[in-house]
């Protein structure tokens, strides 16, 4: 196996049933990654996933659906890495009930070529949506500062983006870190009330 671009993994494995999650930990160790974290249990699964910091948790259906949609929900609210279900025969609508949970992907009884793709492709759309978040980010402080520029100003749209745009071109400063200093410090900005 060659080595891929996201390399060595550190992998949280959550799984009701023991005998699966040692299964799953082991074909993630035969890829060459490392298991951070085999937890069996709901209310520790959280803890586990903000202490241990993993690139990926790989969920599996144990003897209920509910138990795995709570591991689900405590990795996706704890960590800020995606997760794969891992399941062991079709199930449409637990996939579907995972995915409005937060799940990146899933597989039927995979084996460790489809698990590393599964992983790759996971791990590059998760990139893609923090970048895609970043950008909606950026936008909405732009957009902020634009507003704030328009009320204290009286400017219009156009006008506000432009004063932006200028500034950040004369400081040579990034456009979103002109807004983003004018966002948090609006008030300092706005005109004395005459007396």
């Amino acid at each position: 196996m060659t080595e891929r671009e996201y390399g060595h993994l550190r992998i949280l494995v959550a799984n009701q049933l023991p005998e699966r999650a040692h299964m799953i930990s082991e074909i993630a160790r035969s890829l060459g990654h490392e298991v951070v974290a085999l937890e069996l249990n709901v209310e520790q699964v959280a803890q586990r996933t903000r202490s241990e910091h993993p690139d990926i948790a790989l969920v599996g259906l144990g003897e209920s659906s509910e138990h795995a949609l709570e591991l689900i929900e405590q990795i996706v609210r704890s960590a800020a890495c995606p997760v794969i279900l891992l399941l062991d025969a079709k199930n449409a609508e637990f996939v579907n009930e995972a995915a409005k949970r937060g799940v990146f992907a899933y597989l039927v009884d995979g084996d460790s070529s489809e698990l590393q793709s599964a992983l790759d492709i996971v791990l590059r759309r998760f990139a893609e949506f923090h970048n895609l978040e970043g950008a909606f980010g950026r936008r909405a402080t732009i957009e902020q500062a634009k507003g704030i520029l328009m009320a204290i100003h009286a400017f219009d749209e156009q006008q506000a983006f432009e004063l932006l745009r200028n500034h950040s071109q004369r400081e040579g400063r990034k456009l979103v870190d002109v807004a983003q200093a004018i966002t948090q410090n609006h008030r300092l900005l706005a005109p004395k009330p005459d007396r």
